[in-house]
C-alpha cells in the first residue's frame, strides 16, 4: 500500500471549501455550549455596534441642530452604555474561544499523534520525520488560529455587515445600492483568487515541512558530518531548503496581502459615492444631515469589516491548506488489519511461510519472491547472505512489520495476521539492527511495553534480572537500572543501546527471538555472555539470527541463504560460506 503523503503538486483546487469547513467543524462538536455562549455575545456586541450610527444621526437632526444640550448628554450616556455593553460582549467573545481553541489544538495534535501510532512501517519508510512534527505542531496552530481568532472575527463581521447593509437600505434604498455596487466586485476578486490563495499557502507549509526534515535530519547525523567534515555539503542542503521555504512563504505573504489594497479601494470609492450623491439628497431635501452622518458612519461598518475579510480569507486558506495536510494523515488506514478469522492449519512448525512474495511500495522489483519455509519450535536459525538480499525484510516480515504482497504466514498454526498486537509482540521478540532508546532511565526502557513487569519494583525487577543471567549487563551502566538517558543521543554507545534492547526483548521471554545483527557493536566477552543468557531462555524458544559474521551463526540447527528474492537451506556451515563466496565471485 502506498502511504505516500501528497506534494503541492497533487493538490486538488477544486475541493470544496464549505465541506471542508464542515469537516473541520466535526473538531468543535464537544465545544458547542462554548461556542453558542460566543456566538451570543458576538450578536449583542454587533447589535450594540450597530445602534451607534442610528442614535448618533438622530441625536444630530433633534438635538444638536436645535441647540438641545441637555438631549444630546442624554444620547451620549445611552451610547457610552451601548459600547460598553459591545466591549464586554467582545471581551466574553475572545475570551471563551481563546479557550475553545487551545482544547481544540489539543485534541487534534492527540488525534494525529494516536494515529501516526496506528499506522504501519511502511508509512514512516515513505515520508520525512520533519514534515509529519511539521504537520503536528504548524499546521495544528494554523487552525486553531483560525477557528479561536479569524472565524470568530468573520461571524462578528458577518452579523455587522448585514446589519448595516439593512439600516443602509433602509434609510436610503437608491443611496444605500449605490454605495453597495463596489463590494460586488470584492466577491468577485475573491472568488476568483480562491484556489491560487490555497495553493500558494499549502506550498508555503510544505516547504516549511521540508525545512523541518532538513534540520531533523543534519541535527541527527550530525557525528557522520564531522567524521566526514561535509559540513559544507549539509550547509549547501540547508540553503536550498531556506531558501524555497523563503520563495514560498513570500508568495504566501504577498498573495495573502492580496486583497488589502482592493478593499480599501473600494471602501474609499463607496464613501466618495455616498459623499457625492447623499450632499445631493440633502440638497434636494431627500435626506436629512444626521441621516448623512449615520449613513456615513454605516459605510465604515459595512467595508471596514470587509477589509478584515481579505485578512480573513487568507487565514481561511491558511487553514484550509492546513487541514489538508492533517486530514491526509487522519484519514489514512493502516494495512495491517486484525483478521480474526483468518485460516489455521496443522502443524507443529512455529513460524510457516507459505508462498510469500514481498516488495515496497516505493520499489518495482520484489524483494521475495514465492518463498516457502518452516521453523521448528526450539531451533536456531540463520539467515544469510549478501547486503540487500532480502534479510532484515524476511524478518520484519515473521515479526509482521509488514503483510506480504501474496502468500500466508503461520505463527502456531494461526494466520499471523488473527493475532492481535499484543499477543504477537508478547510472542516475537526482535532486536533491532539500530536500536532506538527512548529518553528516560534504563528501567524505563528494559520495561518498554512489557505488561508483565511493568509494575513490579525495583528489588523484585532485579531479582526477575538476576534469575535471567541478565544482572551482568547493567554493570555496563554507571547508575544501574536509575541510569539517566537522553533520548537516542550519544550518551551511551551503540554496545549499550543494544544491550538495553537485547534486555528488553530477552525479559518477556518471547516464543521467537529475532535477532538482527544483535551483536554487531559489541566486544567479545560481553557477546559470549549474552549467548550464555540466550541459553537460559525457555527450551522451546525459537531464535532467528541474522548476522554477518559467521562465527555468530556457527552453532545455528539450520541455516538458509537469502538472495535474489529466493530462501535456500544452506546445509552445512561450509556450504553457507561456500554460497557466499560464490555469490561475491559472481557479483
Amino acid at each position: 500500500m502506498n502511504y505516500k503523503l501528497k506534494t503541492t503538486e497533487d493538490i486538488d483546487e477544486k475541493t470544496s471549501i464549505w465541506n471542508a469547513l464542515k469537516k473541520m467543524a466535526g473538531l468543535f462538536i464537544v465545544e458547542k455550549k462554548k461556542i453558542a455562549v460566543a456566538l451570543v455575545a458576538i450578536i449583542v456586541n454587533s447589535g450594540m455596534t450597530l445602534l451607534g450610527p442610528l442614535l448618533m444621526g438622530y441625536t444630530i437632526d433633534k438635538y444638536v441642530l436645535k441647540g438641545d444640550y441637555r438631549g444630546v448628554l442624554i444620547f451620549s450616556a445611552i451610547l457610552l452604555g451601548i459600547y460598553i455593553t459591545a466591549s464586554i460582549g467582545g471581551y466574553i467573545q475572545t475570551r471563551v474561544m481563546g479557550a475553545v481553541g487551545q482544547r481544540t489544538l489539543f485534541r487534534l495534535r492527540n488525534t494525529i499523534f494516536t494515529k501516526l501510532q496506528e499506522l504501519p512501517l511502511a508509512f514512516f519508510n515513505q515520508n520525512k520525520t520533519g514534515d509529519l512534527i511539521s504537520r503536528i505542531n504548524n499546521d495544528t496552530d494554523k487552525l486553531n488560529q483560525f477557528f479561536s481568532q479569524s472565524l470568530m472575527q468573520f461571524l462578528a463581521s458577518a452579523f455587522t455587515i448585514v446589519g448595516a447593509a439593512i439600516f443602509i437600505i433602509v434609510i436610503n434604498y437608491r443611496l444605500g445600492l449605490a454605495s453597495l455596487v463596489p463590494a460586488a466586485f470584492l466577491i468577485i476578486i475573491t472568488r476568483l483568487s480562491s484556489n491560487w490563495i490555497k495553493k500558494i499557502n499549502l506550498k508555503s507549509l510544505q516547504a516549511t515541512g521540508a525545512l523541518s526534515s532538513e534540520v531533523q535530519e543534519s541535527l541527527e547525523n550530525f557525528k557522520v558530518i564531522v567524521a566526514f567534515n561535509r559540513r559544507d555539503y549539509l550547509k549547501e542542503k540547508f540553503a536550498v531548503a531556506n531558501q524555497n521555504n523563503f520563495k514560498a512563504s513570500v508568495t504566501a505573504g504577498y498573495g495573502n496581502n492580496f486583497f488589502m489594497p482592493i478593499y480599501d479601494f473600494a471602501g474609499n470609492i463607496a464613501q466618495l459615492i455616498v459623499l457625492v450623491y447623499g450632499i445631493y439628497l440633502v440638497s434636494q431635501g431627500n435626506l436629512q444631515i444626521g441621516l448623512l452622518v449615520s449613513f456615513l458612519l454605516y459605510i465604515g461598518r459595512f467595508y471596514e469589516p470587509l477589509r478584515s475579510f481579505a485578512g480573513f480569507w487568507s487565514t481561511m486558506q491558511i487553514a484550509l491548506a492546513g487541514w489538508e495536510r492533517i486530514s491526509e494523515i487522519t484519514n489514512l488506514q493502516s494495512n495491517l488489519t486484525i483478521h480474526p478469522d483468518a485460516n489455521t492449519i496443522k502443524t507443529q512448525s512455529i513460524m510457516r511461510f507459505e508462498n510469500v512474495s514481498f516488495g515496497y511500495p516505493e520499489q518495482n522489483s520484489k524483494v521475495l519472491h514465492d518463498v516457502s519455509f518452516n521453523l521448528d519450535k526450539g531451533r536456531t536459525y540463520a539467515l544469510v547472505g549478501p547486503t540487500g538480499g532480502g534479510k532484515t525484510t524476511t524478518a520484519s516480515l515473521i515479526a509482521r512489520l509488514f503483510d506480504p504482497s501474496s502468500g500466508n504466514i503461520y505463527f502456531n498454526g494461526k494466520d499471523i495476521r488473527s493475532y492481535t498486537p499484543k499477543e504477537r509482540t508478547k510472542s516475537i521478540g526482535f532486536i533491532l539492527q539500530e536500536p532506538f532508546i527512548f529518553s528516560g532511565t534504563v528501567r524505563e526502557n528494559i520495561l518498554y511495553g512489557n505488561t508483565e513487569y511493568g509494575n513490579v519494583d525495583a528489588e523484585k525487577l532485579s531479582e526477575i534480572l538476576k534469575q535471567q543471567g541478565l544482572e551482568k549487563l547493567l554493570e555496563r551502566f554507571e547508575g544501574g537500572l536509575e541510569t539517566k538517558i537522553t533520548g537516542n543521543t550519544t550518551t551511551l554507545s551503540l554496545g549499550q543501546k543494544q544491550l538495553i534492547a537485547f534486555i528488553r526483548a530477552v525479559l518477556r521471554k518471547p516464543d521467537l527471538l529475532i535477532l538482527d545483527e544483535a551483536t554487531a557493536n559489541i566486544d567479545t566477552v560481553t557477546e559470549q555472555l549474552l549467548e550464555e543468557i540466550l541459553k537460559k531462555l525457555p527450551r522451546q524458544t525459537t531464535r532467528v539470527i541474522i548476522a554477518h559474521r559467521l562465527n555468530t551463526i556457527e552453532n545455528a540447527d539450520e541455516i538458509f541463504f537469502v538472495n535474489g528474492g529466493t530462501i535456500t537451506p544452506a546445509g552445512s556451515m561450509e556450504h553457507a560460506v561456500d554460497m557466499l563466496l560464490h555469490h561475491k565471485r559472481s557479483s
